[in-house]
């Protein structure tokens, strides 16, 4: 079979898409379950097709496909994925699946609307990391917040918690109305930066806008514009205080898919539009948003320790990695961009797997509070043994898979700027602090609550969502070139672009500290 005759990414992106509108007209709640992990598990099974498929050692765009939509403002229809995104389809596409497993039985309210928004949402994603046409870019990245804000705001926290021109508001519609703001604030911008290129391009394909060659003003007003929607999307310090608000008010499936997913959109942006269409404006925002990422990799690590609702000291931990992702990214050569790209499907899953394993318990005790808990590997074992190889993979163990990317990233960042690196150290010992003290506050010590004594174990459903991310753990940590191999061209093609484009570089970094 030809691969280049099959339109995959069309099937991948859409499928969820129809899928969607036809669970709309099934009746039962049983078969409404079943019909959306089916079309979610055919969904992920054509992903994985991609990486059979995938051709290794080449940088650019496969699996591509073309074709006119809007010609007569050369508006088209095109997709195609290379090293920086093919992981990313696959990490959405296998989370979705998850994400309907844990659902099963935790959503016992307007359940039809719940798994329409999960396979919109899911279209949507994968529409981001293939697009190759600004307009049709945008399109997907704008449809993500719909269905995101009505999970947040349909089925998030019930419990009031802010008051807004004197009433007060349940606490899940003030974070799915500062989710909403804060990202549709950035998006209006960065709409206003693709009409300015098409009209000094006369197109939106991407390919074609990337030899483009504009004035380093013009780039620098177009890197802010783009940059505010994928810094706060991120989200990059300070722009990151609509996260734990959405997080912890969320639903723990929408928790997940906005932590393993949503939250990758706005660096996988800075990756794929910002650097090679604005090398000029690059270069000179390399050290602020550098440390930028080291602030956030710092605060969000204090902040998370300080933090009673566990729920929220992941949420916190998330702009702590999102923080390495995008130092990696910055450093500007090819072992900091492919860590940031593998950090981004590692932080994905390990951050994925603590929400789930987060919301298993919150089903069963309804408290999230640290105080409560407290010697639970008594009374359930199998979720205390995953619990702790989940927190590791996401301390950065070596020979879990959290280690490999951190590892790559700090070597890119220290290449670029030895100060960074040694700061970007610091973050990883406060993870493990953090982490490994949630740990201790959960799991260990004696039963001294009595609703805990009563607590069941995992079921076979639970520990059949949590397998692959646990299996996933070992293979990227103790196999990483298995993806590398893939990344690698993408990233190092980038990287050399920007140096043929950009030659001071290098001394932008060199004068840093």
């Amino acid at each position: 079979m030809n691969p280049a005759s099959i339109p995959l990414l069309s099937i991948i992106t859409f499928l969820p898409l129809a899928g969607g509108l036809i669970l709309l007209f099934l009746p039962g709640e049983r078969l409404q379950k079943w019909w959306a992990l089916l079309v979610s598990l055919a969904t992920f099974a054509v992903s994985c097709l991609l990486f059979v498929w995938w051709r290794d050692g080449e940088a650019g765009m496969q699996f591509l496909e073309r074709g006119q939509w809007i010609p007569q403002f050369k508006i088209q229809y095109l997709v195609g994925v290379d090293g920086l995104s093919l992981f990313l389809v696959l990490l959405t596409t296998l989370l979705t699946v998850l994400v309907l497993l844990f659902s099963w039985t935790g959503i016992n309210k307007r359940l039809k609307s719940y798994l329409f928004l999960l396979l919109l949402l899911e279209a949507g994603m994968i529409g981001v990391f293939v697009a190759l046409d600004l307009v049709l870019f945008y399109i997907f990245w704008e449809l993500t917040l719909i269905p995101m804000y009505f999970l947040i705001g349909g089925w998030g926290d019930p419990h009031s918690g802010y008051k807004f021109l004197g009433r007060e508001l349940p606490w899940r519609i003030y974070a799915a109305l500062k989710f909403f703001l804060y990202t549709m604030a950035g998006s209006a911008l960065m709409l206003v930066a693709i009409l300015v290129l098409y009209a000094q391009a006369g197109t939106f394909d991407l390919l074609e806008l990337q030899k483009l060659s504009l004035t380093p003003n013009l780039q620098l007003w177009l890197f802010v514009a783009f940059g505010l929607a994928f810094a706060i999307k991120a989200p990059l310090f300070p722009f990151h205080t609509w996260l734990p608000d959405a997080h912890v008010a969320s639903p723990t499936g929408g928790s997940v898919i906005l932590a393993a997913v949503l939250l990758k959109m706005g660096a996988y942006g800075f990756l794929r539009f910002c650097l090679p269409l604005f090398p000029q404006a690059t270069k000179m925002f390399v050290p602020w948003i550098a440390a930028l990422a080291i602030i956030g990799i710092l605060y969000g690590a204090l902040v998370a320790l300080v933090q009673k609702d566990v729920k929220s000291l992941v949420a916190y931990s998330s702009v702590a990695h999102l923080g390495f992702v995008i130092l990696g990214i910055f450093a500007l050569n090819p072992q900091g961009l492919a860590g940031a790209t593998l950090q981004m499907v590692n932080h994905g899953l390990s951050t994925g797997a603590l929400f789930l394993m987060i919301g298993m318990l919150y089903n069963r005790r309804h408290t999230r509070m640290l105080e409560d808990f407290g010697g639970l590997w008594k009374q359930i074992p199998i979720f205390g043994f995953l619990f702790v190889i989940v927190a590791l993979s996401s301390a950065g163990l070596p020979g879990l898979n959290g280690f490999v990317g951190e590892f790559n990233i700090l070597l890119g960042a220290f290449q670029a700027n030895k100060l960074f690196a040694v700061l970007g150290t610091f973050g990883i010992i406060l993870a493990a602090w953090y982490l490994l003290w949630a740990v201790r506050q959960m799991l260990h010590g004696p039963l001294i609550k009595a609703e805990n004594a009563a607590i069941p174990d995992l079921n076979w459903r639970e520990v059949l969502t949590l397998a692959p991310i646990i299996v996933l753990f070992f293979v990227i940590g103790l196999f990483p070139n298995l993806f590398f191999d893939k990344i690698n061209p993408s990233a190092e093609a980038v990287v050399q672009a920007l140096q043929q484009q950009r030659p001071a570089v290098s001394m932008v970094l060199d004068r840093l500290p």
